[in-house]
This record gives C-alpha cells, sequence and structure tokens, in this order.
C-alpha cells in the first residue's frame, strides 16, 4: 500500500486576493508552478502573503481572480475535501481528548474508511513518522517534535496530493528546531509528497528547499533553487533577506574583479564589463580582518556561540560585515579585507 496517492502539480496562476473590506491587495498576480514531489518553500517578512497563499490552496478562502490549478484541474471548482490536500496549521490542532493513533485516524473515520484499513493505514502512517511506539499515548504528554509528526500523519494519512505546511517548526525553541528541521525533511523525501512549507525562517527555507519562493507585500520576488537564489540574488531585497547581506556598489576593472570602500577589490561570481557599476551581496563569509586590508573602525559587534558578527565602517563610509574569534569592542580601529578564495554575489545582473 503506497504512502500517499500520486503526488500532484500545483500551479497558481495570476492568483490575485484581497481581503473583505481590505484596501491592500494580500496577493498580488502570484505565479507558483510547483512540480510532482516537490519541496517548495514560501518565505518572506510578515504579512507579504505565504499563509495566505496555503490557505487559498486548501480552500479556506477564495482567491479575488486568477487559478488553481491542481494536476491540470481547476480546483477552485472543487469543495476543500476533494481537493486532495493535507493540511498542517501552526498549531497543529491535535484532539486532546483523543490518543495518538485517533489522532492519526481522524480524517479517515470521517471519510468513512472501514475500520481495518483504517486501522492499516494508521499503522504505516506512525510507522513513517516513527511514532509506532506511541500509539495509545495521549497527546497532552507529547513534546513539540512529537506533535509536529502526529499532525503531519495525520495530514498524510488520507493520502493527499498535496501538503501544506505553515510554519511547522515556529512553535518549537531555537535549539530543537535544527533537530526537528532535518527530521522533518527526511520525513517529506519519504512520503514522496507535494510539499508547500510556510517558513519565516530564511535558513530553513535554504536548508530544505528543492524550490524557493521569496514573496513580498504580497508579489513575488524570486522563484529559484536554494543556490541559486544565494548566488544570483534577483534584487536587493532578495540578498537581504536571505543572507542579512549588506548592499554596496563597487566598480569593475576587469570582468570579475570590482573596486569598491577605499581601493578594497574582490572578485565577483559573474562576468561583468569593465568600468560597469554593480552592486553587491555583501556577506560576513566573505571578507576578514587582514594587515593587508584597508583601514576601518568596528561600528557593531555581537557574539554568536564562539564567534563575533561584527560591522566595519571604512573611511569612506562603506560598512562591511565580518566576523571575529576575538573579541574587539565598537570603535576599535581594525584593516579589513576580501577573502582571497571567495567571490561576492552580484545582485540583481
Amino acid at each position: 500500500m503506497s504512502i500517499v496517492t500520486k503526488p500532484a502539480s500545483l500551479q497558481f496562476d495570476r492568483i490575485q486576493f484581497t481581503y473583505p473590506g481590505g484596501k491592500l491587495i494580500a496577493i498580488d498576480d502570484v505565479n507558483i508552478d510547483v512540480k510532482p514531489g516537490e519541496l517548495v518553500v514560501l518565505v518572506g517578512p510578515s504579512g507579504c502573503g505565504k499563509s495566505t497563499l496555503l490557505r487559498i490552496a486548501a480552500g479556506l478562502i477564495i482567491p479575488s481572480s486568477g487559478s488553481l490549478i491542481i494536476d491540470g484541474e481547476d480546483a477552485l471548482k472543487l469543495p476543500p475535501e476533494k481537493r486532495g490536500i493535507g493540511w498542517v496549521p501552526q498549531s497543529y490542532a491535535l484532539f486532546e481528548h483523543l490518543n495518538i493513533a485517533e489522532n492519526v485516524g481522524f480524517g479517515l473515520k470521517m471519510q468513512k474508511v472501514p475500520k481495518a484499513e483504517r486501522e492499516q493505514q494508521v499503522a504505516e502512517m506512525m510507522k513513517l513518522c516513527r511514532i509506532e511506539e506511541m500509539a495509545k499515548r495521549s497527546v497532552r504528554a507529547l513534546s513539540g517534535g512529537q506533535r509536529q509528526r502526529v499532525a503531519i500523519a495525520r495530514a498524510l494519512a488520507v493520502r493527499p496530493r498535496v501538503l501544506l505546511l505553515d510554519e511547522p517548526l515556529a512553535a518549537l525553541d531555537p535549539q530543537l528546531r535544527i533537530a526537528i528541521r532535518a527530521d522533518l525533511e527526511e520525513l517529506l523525501r519519504e512520503s514522496g509528497v507535494t510539499t508547500l512549507f510556510v517558513t519565516h525562517d530564511q535558513s530553513e527555507a535554504i536548508a530544505i528547499a528543492d524550490k524557493v519562493v521569496v514573496l513580498r507585500n504580497g508579489k513575488v520576488e524570486q522563484i529559484d533553487t536554494p543556490d541559486h537564489l544565494w548566488n544570483y540574488p534577483a534584487n536587493e531585497f532578495v540578498a537581504a533577506f536571505l543572507s542579512n547581506a549588506l548592499i554596496g556598489t563597487a566598480m569593475t576593472i576587469d570582468t570579475r574583479v570590482v573596486e569598491f570602500a577605499d581601493k578594497l577589490t574582490c572578485r565577483i561570481n559573474r562576468d561583468a564589463t569593465i568600468g560597469q557599476e554593480v552592486k553587491l551581496a555583501l556577506r560576513k563569509d566573505n571578507f576578514e580582518l587582514a594587515p593587508d586590508g584597508v583601514a576601518a573602525r568596528i561600528v557593531f559587534s555581537e557574539y554568536n556561540g564562539g564567534v563575533y558578527n561584527l560591522k566595519v565602517q571604512t573611511d569612506s563610509g562603506v560598512v562591511i560585515p565580518v566576523s571575529s574569534v576575538e573579541e574587539l569592542a565598537v570603535g576599535t580601529a581594525v584593516m579589513v579585507n576580501s577573502k582571497k578564495d571567495t567571490e561576492i554575489a552580484v545582485v540583481g545582473v
């Protein structure tokens, strides 16, 4: 017996949505194509439209215009229960009065699946989600990570064509998030289900996605693989949002070398015309404190587990991110240079 039904393709085609009584457009002409079995992450600041798109896919709200296509079928004509959608809300929404097995089988029971078949599917989902030893346990006794797995098992039990996850790690503490994130990705890959995953955490998006959709103010800023987004951000917003990059302006002195900030030179990751002004995504991994660099002064310092994240300002006023294992006070004079073995991403070319 398969874990899920055949995973579906999903298309948001020119979707637009304005909340009733609202003047601002919440979703503005959004186009997203999700291939069968893909894990696509929607990321962006609060209020950008991530969760609204999930609610449209689930049938909880209807767009003002546009089409929602699931496997070539107009899903807007279908009620939520006919769309083949599995939904895991941020709160997990488990039933406290039911044990784990009863929670996992709830959707199947509502679909009037025969008891023997229902029990078999529940057993399969609990094994997949590694909670089979907890079948009779109360959900009140579960940790955050265990609750998440129960919620996903319940969503997968009905064999959805598409699984929707709305901030599934938001309720977990920071230390647990990273461990659970890897576990969750493995679970989703093993299930094979087409997945739309909402998060506001940039590192989360880059770590698990086949494809990342970066949203701002209801619009798509860029859709790409994590690697391509990192190396070829479409604009300053994408570069800054995904990696906390600072944006710098430089002049090319070679097709792959630029000069900025008091004669500081660095290699760039794409070809440019000599004499062209380009914008750079300045990331702390591209720079180092070095005696052969240019003069600067520390304007920001933050301790981050054995490393100090710094911002230094050159005499010309350019601010550059860099890290140091040594504690250095704000105001300290330093020398900064680009690392010789790295290339800096050019923004929007």
